[in-house]
């Protein structure tokens, strides 16, 4: 009984922190490359329906 209750803390511990990483990277802001590259795709995709 002990193991489990030790277990089942610890994997909530896991989980809580996982939670806590994945919501601070989904916060950051997105690098202005990325948004230039997207940008370019639209771009060439919106150019491409004028074919």
């Amino acid at each position: 009984m002990q193991n489990e209750t030790t277990s089942n803390a610890l994997e909530d511990q896991i989980a809580d922190n996982l939670r806590r990483a994945f919501s601070e990277r989904a916060e950051e802001k997105v690098p202005d490359r990325f948004l230039d590259l997207l940008r370019q795709l639209r771009d060439q995709e919106d150019g491409d329906d004028d074919e």
